[in-house]
């Protein structure tokens, strides 16, 4: 039921029904995640506009073949390029090579992932870890802890990788936006 619910909203945002249907020209395997599907469904819940809040569109795929990044960053130009109008940023992440920069980024050393799956099982939130794609007209939802708390507005730490401070400012950034938030302690 709430899957359904999740792609009736994907399918009457038009921003993200236009990332779908350019990203099926680029990748055979991928998600658009994150804060761009857990914010427009908050946004539906609110009845707030469509595109609120939303800093930009996270697509994840995974290729173990791609060593030095070279692919991921063409087709980040690319996506950015052919998507420039939704005023969005367009940040593009080829989970197989996470592990390369995790660490000077975030300060934690981190096992490669083995698939893009993986990457969406340890980020930061239980209602934040969605990934939805779209390819030939089918959706595929992965929802590595259900969409209870997504639907429900509760934001719960994964703390699977996210340390303290970076899910406590996360939440209450997402808290000033959508006071309907119910936010759970770390």
């Amino acid at each position: 039921m709430q899957e359904q619910h999740l792609i009736r909203i994907m399918e009457q945002t038009s921003f993200l029904q236009e990332v779908f249907h350019t990203c099926e020209g680029y990748f055979e395997h991928y998600y658009v995640g994150a804060g761009c599907i857990t914010q427009s469904v908050w946004n539906v819940l609110c009845g707030y506009e469509l595109g609120y809040g939303i800093g930009d569109i996270d697509i994840v795929y995974f290729d173990d073949r791609d060593h030095h990044g070279s692919e991921e960053s063409l087709i980040e130009k690319n996506l950015e390029k052919e998507l420039k109008h939704l005023n969005f940023s367009i940040d593009v992440t080829n989970e197989a090579r996470v592990h390369q920069w995790y660490k000077g980024k975030f300060g934690k050393e981190i096992s490669p992932y083995r698939s893009a799956e993986e990457a969406i099982d340890t980020w930061p939130t239980t209602a934040s870890a969605v990934g939805v794609k779209k390819k030939n007209g089918v959706y595929e939802v992965y929802a590595p802890y259900g969409l209870d708390d997504l639907f429900k507005m509760i934001v719960r730490p994964n703390k699977k990788l996210i340390p303290k401070e970076v899910y406590d400012q996360k939440s209450l950034k997402w808290k000033r936006r959508w006071p309907k938030l119910s936010i759970e302690p770390w």
